[in-house]
């Protein structure tokens, strides 16, 4: 339950702003000097696993409230 707003919160950012998101990780993934040149369909991808992530919190939430 804990992560649970962390999570939502990540999943409306990707969903929202996925190339914003996309590129803070791949900022602190890859070295300055590193030449790294993402595909369009990452930030496709990005938005989907935001989807995910939402449906999932979502469905854990109605869980929480049975027990």
């Amino acid at each position: 339950m804990a992560l649970q707003l962390p999570l939502a919160l990540l999943g409306i950012a990707e969903l929202l702003a996925p190339r914003k998101v996309v590129d803070f990780w791949m900022d602190l993934a890859v070295t300055d000097d590193s030449e790294v040149e993402l595909r369009p369909w990452v930030y496709t991808v990005a938005r989907v696993e935001g989807i995910l992530i939402l449906l999932w919190v979502f469905s854990r939430r109605g869980d929480d409230a049975d027990d």
